[in-house]
């Protein structure tokens, strides 16, 4: 009991950061964006240390901090220049320093995308709707597929992945976010209601797919958590594994289907 009330409050604590971010301004939520990315690409960074492998952290760290002036609009910080900057310290690196092994560049440069490049995509929907969208459909999902798995779930999903998944939750989940997309597509007026219950059904699978994603890394590292920034969640990938995957996911399908 103690430890679902930690669970919580630790996960209203976070929702309220998050509205609170997205309500004020866009400075607010690229900053916010910034915080996250930064924690959650050292989480990263520490965990795979575990299999030996040594990252180049201050190019990670950097590449946050030029994702970020990318989201104020810096002109100079544009996509292009910030891969570029990326690759090119990469490289340098691995001249100037002959102990840094090819694995150590790669894990680098995945971080880089898996992470703040991803994260980049709530700020660039542009759209406190659409940005409300990701969050419903992701969290809708985990919400529901625990509360569901809990009350009725059976059958393991994947049980090499994440012991405690169950088909029956999965399926809560993915109900869940439909039901939650459809009451913000009401309340919003948004149109139409057919295309926006098709996002959110497969946004729900993109987001399992993504906490299995984080659940196959932790395996391959061993760990339980990335961080313990969020008691009774772990860190910041463990509270945000499934939203890097749907921001992304929502960005392009409205930027290529929806006018």
């Amino acid at each position: 009991m103690k430890s679902l009330i930690t669970r919580t409050i630790s996960g209203l604590a976070i929702v309220v950061l998050t509205i609170l971010a997205v309500v004020l301004d866009r400075k607010a939520l690229v900053f916010y964006i910034f915080l996250l990315s930064l924690i959650g690409i050292r989480e990263f960074y520490m965990a795979v240390s575990n299999r030996n492998i040594k990252p180049i952290k201050i190019i990670g760290y950097m590449s946050c901090v030029g994702f970020m002036f990318n989201g104020l609009n810096f002109k100079w910080a544009n996509l292009l220049n910030i891969f570029v900057f990326i690759i090119f310290s990469l490289l340098l690196f691995k001249m100037l320093k002959k102990q840094v092994a090819f694995m150590d560049i790669l894990i680098t440069f995945i971080g880089i995308i898996y992470i703040p490049f991803l994260f980049q995509h709530i700020i660039y929907l542009d759209s406190k709707i659409f940005i409300a969208l990701v969050f419903m459909i992701s969290w809708g999902t985990d919400t529901f597929a625990y509360i569901v798995g809990c009350l009725i779930g059976k059958h393991k999903l994947c049980p090499k992945l994440s012991p405690k998944k169950t088909i029956e939750g999965s399926i809560g989940g993915i109900l869940g976010s439909v039901l939650l997309v459809s009451l913000l597509v009401v309340y919003t007026g948004l149109k139409p209601l057919w295309f926006f219950i098709v996002v959110a059904l497969i946004g729900s699978v993109i987001a399992q797919i993504g906490d299995l994603t984080a659940s196959k890394i932790k395996r391959m590292v061993g760990i339980k958590d990335f961080g313990f920034i969020m008691p009774g969640h772990g860190g910041i990938l463990d509270r945000f594994d499934s939203i890097l995957f749907v921001a992304t996911y929502t960005f392009y399908i409205l930027k290529i289907f929806y006018n």
